[in-house]
């Protein structure tokens, strides 16, 4: 176990460095010029190279690299070119909003998909069975910014039970509003990653179905559904935890959009406005505190899955 959880610590390590060359070089060739927007319309030449010179956007780009990589590992993402702000203090402000939505949205998903799906899968070929899996389907293809609009038009402007927009000012000094602004947001999100989490779930219950061990269990006098929840489950259970880590992925992914249409002070929505303002540091670390993000949540699954599952450990 020790030397599994090096070498997946090696690759993730590896895998921020490759990710960090990856988010400073496209963001480099990206068009417009970062002094040019700091210095105005109006600017002059002189101008605008003073500020190129200040900022260090002309001196070469391993340098660059080198010196913004030096303050990621010190803790330092760097400072807004245009605020002049330290990008973790902004970035964990934001976080206090895009987190709880994204826990709230992960705890929708799975309270829908896990049940739904073990029940699709014993209702196989039935009428409830496949009523879920056909809206499983139509959920699983339907666009997060539609879904999100559909959903204010019924629990916001038809039936008023929740706010459309917004975050309120007080932040989680008003706990009750907080969460209130969050569940349409997480409900859209839940949906849509809810559906398909539930067409995997129901997969590996179909297949646990066909299992030996389900059949002997039920051949001892159990019926089905006794046999797959008592023997069946478990092994479920670590198929789901092998995905969640893309589940996850896709939920941070859906946040960038949702924060956007609900208008949420999150990290995805400060993203959009940075790209906008081209402000390159700022970019740099909220993306790259991102890929940080997915990577760990994807280390993490992997060490879960190999304490919980003793057939990987007994395969090495």
């Amino acid at each position: 176990m020790i030397r599994y959880t090096l070498t997946r610590l090696a690759l993730l390590v590896l895998g921020l460095v490759v990710a960090s060359v990856i988010i400073f070089l496209t963001l480099r060739v990206l068009p417009g010029d970062v002094a040019q927007l700091i210095a105005g319309t109006n600017s002059t030449p002189q101008q605008v190279a003073g500020i190129r010179d200040q900022l260090g956007l002309d001196r070469p780009l391993p340098a660059q690299y080198a010196e913004w990589i030096g303050g990621v590992v010190r803790g330092d993402l760097g400072r807004s070119l245009l605020t002049g702000t330290p990008v973790s203090d902004e970035l964990w402000q934001k976080a206090q909003v895009t987190v709880p939505l994204g826990v709230l949205a992960l705890v929708i998903a799975l309270l829908l998909s896990a049940p739904l799906g073990v029940y699709s899968a014993l209702r196989r070929g039935r009428a409830g069975g496949t009523a879920v899996g056909v809206a499983a389907q139509a959920f699983a293809a339907v666009p997060v910014v539609w879904a999100g609009m559909m959903l204010v038009v019924v629990f916001a402007v038809w039936l008023a039970w929740l706010p459309a927009q917004g975050f309120p000012r007080a932040g989680w000094s008003d706990p009750v509003a907080a969460v209130r602004s969050l569940i349409l947001p997480a409900l859209t999100i839940g949906v849509v990653e809810g559906a398909m989490l539930l067409r995997f779930i129901r997969s590996a219950t179909l297949q646990a179905i066909g299992q030996d061990y389900v059949r002997t269990a039920a051949a001892t006098g159990l019926t089905r559904t006794q046999a797959l929840l008592r023997h069946g489950l478990p092994n479920v259970g670590l198929s789901v935890v092998s995905v969640l880590g893309l589940q996850i992925a896709g939920i941070v992914v859906g946040a960038v959009v949702i924060e956007q249409l609900f208008s949420l002070p999150g990290i995805g929505r400060m993203l959009v406005a940075d790209v906008s303002a081209r402000d390159l540091p700022k970019v740099q670390g909220e993306l790259l505190a991102l890929t940080a993000f997915v990577l760990i949540i994807g280390f993490v699954v992997d060490l879960v899955h190999r304490a919980i599952d003793p057939r990987q450990r007994e395969a090495s």
